[in-house]
C-alpha cells in the first residue's frame, strides 16, 4: 500500500532531526518510507522538492551542506536549535496546565510508528543520534491539529495533485459552517495553528482557513493538475498578514480582578475600578486586533477575566471555556 503524503513528510521530519550529519537525497530515497514508491528518478526528484517545499512552508528550519569534509555531495538536515522551542518560564498554575495537556496529548500509535521509521533507518545504515532518537520517540501529537489530522491529510493529497476543494467552515466555534470552494496552494503553521491558504472561489480572493474550524467531510472537485500555485507566494507572509497583531482601532472593554491577569493590564489601558460577581477589579480597554487572538488570552485567565464588550468577542470567550470544561 502507497504511504500517504503526511505520513511521507514525518518519516522525512524523522530522519532529518535524528541524524548526525546531512543525508543526501538518494539515502533519503533508499532508507525513509514513502520514496520508494517514485517510478522514476525524475519522479522522486519532483516529490522530494515539493516536500522540501512544504516542510519550509511549515516553518521547518530545513538546511543543505557538505554530507563530510570527504563527501562534496549535498545533503539535508534540520537545524535542531532552530527547530526547538526556545526556554519559557511558567507559572505553578501554568506548569500544571502543560501536564494535564502533556498527558491529553500522548499518543501511543505516534510513538510506535516513530520507531518502526528509526529502526527503518538504522537498517538502512543511517547513522542516528540517539538524544534525538529517544526525543522524538517520546514526543506527543501535533498541537493544534487533534482531530484534524484527517483533514490534513486530504488537503495535503489535494496540493499534491492539483486539485480543488470543497468543505464546511466556520470562523468562530459559535458561528455555523458554511461551504466554501477553495483552490488549495499549501499548509502554514503559524502560533501553534495549522492554517490552509489558497483561493478562495465562492470569495474571489486569497483566504486563510484555520484547520482545526474546517469540517471532516473534505472532497476534491476538480481534476487533477487543475490548480496552480502562483510563482513566487508567500504563504507564510499571507498568514501572518491574516493573523498578524497590526491595532485595528477597535477597543474592547475587559474586566480583570485586583492583583490578576497581569498580561492583560500591561496591553491595556485603565478606565476605572469595577466590583464583578463581589470580586474587586477594574476595567481596562484593549486594542481587539485579532479577535481570536484575544479571545485566547482572555479565556485563558478563566473567571479572572471577563468581557463586557463587544457581545461577539464575549460569545467567543464562552464558547472556548466551555469547550474546555467540556473536555474536562
Amino acid at each position: 500500500m502507497a504511504t500517504s503524503k503526511v505520513e511521507r513528510l514525518m518519516n522525512l521530519v524523522i530522519a532529518l532531526l535524528s541524524t548526525h550529519g546531512y543525508i543526501t537525497a538518494d539515502r533519503i530515497r533508499t532508507s525513509v518510507a514513502g520514496y520508494a514508491d517514485s517510478p522514476s528518478d525524475e519522479a522522486f526528484s519532483r516529490m522530494f522538492e515539493r516536500d522540501k517545499n512544504e516542510l519550509r512552508d511549515l516553518g521547518i528550519p530545513l538546511e543543505t551542506g557538505r554530507v563530510s569534509s570527504f563527501d562534496p555531495a549535498e545533503g539535508y538536515r534540520i537545524n535542531r536549535d532552530a527547530y526547538a522551542l526556545p526556554d519559557i518560564e511558567l507559572t505553578p498554575e501554568e506548569a500544571a496546565a502543560v501536564a494535564v495537556a502533556t498527558q491529553l496529548w500522548e499518543s501511543p500509535e505516534l510513538i510506535t510508528a516513530t520507531q518502526g521509521a528509526l529502526l527503518k533507518l538504522r537498517a538502512a545504515g543511517v547513522d542516528v543520534d540517539p538524544d534525538a532518537a529517544v526525543a522524538i520517540t517520546t514526543a506527543s501529537g501535533p498541537p493544534g491539529l487533534r482531530g484534524s489530522e484527517d483533514v490534513l491529510g486530504n488537503l495535503l493529497s489535494a496540493i499534491d495533485s492539483g486539485q480543488p476543494v470543497q468543505f464546511r467552515h466556520r470562523s468562530l466555534p459559535t458561528d455555523p459552517y458554511t461551504v466554501r470552494t477553495v483552490e488549495p496552494w499549501g499548509v502554514v503553521t503559524a502560533r501553534g495553528r495549522w492554517y490552509l491558504v489558497g483561493h478562495d472561489r465562492d470569495r474571489n480572493a486569497t483566504r486563510t482557513f484555520r484547520i482545526s474550524r474546517i469540517g471532516a467531510d473534505v472532497t476534491t472537485v476538480g481534476p487533477p493538475g487543475s490548480v496552480t500555485r502562483p510563482n513566487g507566494l508567500d504563504l507564510r507572509g499571507i498568514v501572518d498578514r491574516a493573523i498578524g497583531e497590526a491595532p485595528s482601532g477597535v477597543q474592547a472593554r475587559v474586566w480583570v480582578a485586583d492583583g490578576r491577569a497581569m498580561s492583560l493590564r500591561r496591553i491595556g489601558t485603565s478606565t476605572g475600578p469595577r466590583t464583578v460577581g463581589g470580586r474587586s477589579g477594574e476595567v481596562i480597554e484593549v486594542d481587539i486586533g485579532t479577535r481570536d487572538r484575544l479571545a485566547r488570552e482572555v479565556a485563558g485567565h478563566g473567571a479572572d477575566a471577563l468581557v463586557l464588550e463587544p457581545a461577539a468577542l464575549r460569545d467567543d470567550v464562552i464558547a472556548r471555556l466551555t469547550a474546555q470544561a467540556d473536555r474536562a
